[in-house]
């Protein structure tokens, strides 16, 4: 017989986080949300985003479009449907608990010197263990994704996937793997199992879009993602750190060498302008129960 789980609790302990009678300068305790929601949030997203796939692919279909080759923007849109698909699974999962905040999923402010160091030992990391790793398989370089976007097919495609890999992707995919998925699952047992598993998931989704001897270092990068959030206690590092990476990855499948900085500036000044808000509005939350563990 299938085990029922637990009740939700709205909060780790403290009162209500929209009581309006809070004295001053009381912290608002950040929700626990239940493990179990973290997978079933994740099939959630990508069963609203196949279903928005192929009404895209539909209505492209009658306009004229080859479904089997689908035109660049098509693809974008799906794409940029997927990553709209898991943030909005995130928003709804959390409310089971209590109305979703912006700084319940990290969206907060962190000290600035921690976050760079952490952020350079998270990203040396991840790069000497991917060059190990290629070497030890003698790996091609063949990231098949942004072609497999459209960006070869006219300038504005590349535009277009540029921004959503640079852009879209890391603030939707951090949002989701490490503001909701990882937060949900290290209550379960703890941030070291939940990164693991986090880092997994994260490469394993990555299949259909990078070769199969890289999902290894993706799942690596996913694990070190979870680090960082849990060390800094902010998703914005996280994010910077993410768009980096893709920036790099991206511009090393065009063959460009002074674009790629420029790309890695452009990408995080867009996101740091579109994030901006949350910054202002962040209350102070209480302290991480899992910061020293």
């Amino acid at each position: 017989m299938a085990s029922v789980p637990p009740p939700l609790s709205p909060v780790d302990a403290g009162p209500p986080l929209d009581r309006p009678e809070l004295p001053a300068g009381a912290q608002p305790s950040r929700p626990r949300w239940p493990a179990w929601t973290a997978p079933v949030a994740l099939i959630a997203g990508f069963s609203a985003a196949i279903f928005g796939y192929i009404v895209i692919g539909v209505v492209a279909g009658a306009a004229g479009a080859d479904f089997d080759d689908p035109p660049a923007g098509v693809t974008i849109a799906a794409t940029i449907l997927q990553d709209g698909a898991l943030v909005v699974s995130a928003l709804l999962f959390a409310r089971l608990v209590a109305r979703p905040r912006p700084w319940h999923f990290g969206l907060r402010r962190a000290a600035l010197g921690p976050s760079v160091g952490w952020t350079l030992l998270a990203w040396v990391g991840f790069i000497v263990f991917s060059a190990g790793w290629v070497a030890a398989l003698d790996l091609e370089r063949n990231d098949e994704l942004p072609g497999s976007l459209g960006a070869d097919d006219s300038t504005l495609a590349l535009i277009g996937v540029g921004f959503l890999v640079t852009v879209v992707a890391p603030v939707a995919e951090e949002f989701f793997f490490r503001g909701y998925y990882f937060t949900a699952l290290r209550s379960w047992r703890g941030p070291w199992l939940a990164a693991v598993l986090t880092g997994l998931t994260f490469g394993a989704i990555h299949l259909g879009s990078a070769p199969v001897g890289y999902t290894v270092p993706l799942a690596v990068f996913g694990f070190a993602l979870c680090l960082l959030y849990w060390r800094t206690g902010s998703l914005y590092p996280c994010i910077v750190l993410h768009a980096l990476n893709n920036s790099l990855a991206f511009g090393v499948t065009q063959d460009w060498d002074w674009q790629i900085p420029v790309v890695m500036v452009g990408a995080n000044v867009v996101i740091a302008a579109l994030l901006a808000s949350f910054a202002r509005r962040e209350p102070r939350p209480a302290p991480d129960p899992f910061a020293t563990a």
